[in-house]
C-alpha cells in the first residue's frame, strides 16, 4: 500500500538520484522509499531479516513504473554492511542520498549495549563505508526523536532513555564528522520529530507506560503519523540545509532547547 500522505517531491524531481533508506522495508523507512522512488529516483529497500516484506515493497514500487532493489544487512557487522554497499555499488554504481533511519534497542536478548551499538556505533560506521559511494552534492539525513534530540535537557520516558540517549550518542557522533563532509561537499541534516503514531517504538512504549501516547498528543496538540513524518524526512534530503543542521518537526514547547 502506498503512503496515506500526497507525495511531497515533485514527479521527476530524483530521476537519476540513488538513495539507500536504511531501516526501509517497513513504517517511517518504508514511505520514505516510497516518496523518493515516487519522484524517479532509483532506491535501496535495507532490511535486517525480513526479506519478504522488503521484496513486496520492491514489487510494489516497480508495479508503479520505478526502481528499487533490497537488499539486506545488519547494520551492526562491518562484513554485512560492505556486502550491501558492494551490491549497491554494482546495480547503481553509488549513492546520491543516504538516509540513517534504522535505530532500535527495545528489542529483547540483544545484549545490554544493543541501542549505544545500533544508535552509534552502526551509524557511524554506515556513514565511513557509504562516503567512497557519495560525490559533492549528495546528502546524509540522520532521523531521531525529540525525546532523544533534546535528552540532554528534557527527561524522557524511563523505559525509552537508554534508546535516547544512545541515539543523541549517535547524533553527536556524526555532527563531528560535518567539517569533513563538508570538505567533501557532502549536505548533513538531523530531522528530529515528536513520538509518531504507529511506529513500533511509539507502540512498545505505549504498552510499557500506558497512556503516553495519548498524554503527549495533549501536550502537543498534534503527533504526526508514519507518512506525514516519511514526507518530512524525504524533504530533508532536499531542501536546504537549515543553519544548525536540524529540522524540527512537530510541537517542541513541552523540550528546553540545549
Amino acid at each position: 500500500m502506498a503512503a496515506a500522505t500526497q507525495n511531497p517531491l515533485a514527479p521527476g524531481s530524483l530521476e537519476g538520484k540513488r538513495v539507500l533508506v536504511t531501516g526501509s522495508s517497513r513504517g517511517v523507512g518504508a514511505d520514505t522509499v516510497r516518496y523518493f522512488a515516487g519522484a524517479g529516483a532509483s532506491v535501496v529497500v535495507n532490511y535486517r531479516n525480513k526479506a519478504a516484506r522488503a521484496e513486496k515493497l520492491v514489487a510494489e514500487i516497480e508495479a508503479e513504473g520505478g526502481t528499487a532493489i533490497a537488499v539486506g544487512a545488519d547494520l551492526t557487522d562491518a562484513d554485512s554492511v560492505a556486502a550491501m554497499l558492494a551490491e549497491i555499488e554494482s546495480a547503481y554504481g553509488g549513492l546520491d542520498v543516504l538516509v540513517l533511519n534504522a535505530s532500535g534497542g527495545m528489542e529483547a536478548n540483544m545484549g545490554e549495549d544493543y541501542a549505544l551499538r545500533l544508535n552509534r556505533d552502526a551509524q557511524v560506521a554506515m556513514l565511513e563505508a557509504a562516503l567512497p559511494l557519495m560525490a559533492p552534492g549528495s546528502r546524509v539525513v540522520f532521523v531521531t526523536s525529540h525525546q532523544a534530540h533534546f535528552i540532554r535537557t528534557t527527561p524522557t520516558m524511563e523505559a525509552y532513555a537508554p534508546v535516547a540517549e544512545s541515539k543523541r550518542a549517535g547524533e553527536d557522533a556524526l555532527r563531528e564528522r560535518i567539517p569533513e563532509l563538508d570538505e567533501r561537499g557532502i549536505g548533513f541534516v538531523v530531522v528530529s520529530g515528536d513520538m509518531i503514531e504507529g511506529t513500533i517504538t511509539a507502540t512498545l512504549l505505549n504498552r510499557l507506560e500506558p497512556g503516553a501516547i495519548e498524554t503527549r498528543r495533549a501536550e502537543a496538540g498534534k503527533l504526526y503519523n508514519v507518512a506525514e513524518f516519511a514526507a518530512e524526512v524525504a524533504l530533508a534530503a532536499v531542501e536546504p540545509v537549515p543553519a544548525d543542521s536540524t529540522r524540527l518537526v512537530g510541537d517542541t514547547s513541552s523540550f528546553t532547547a540545549e
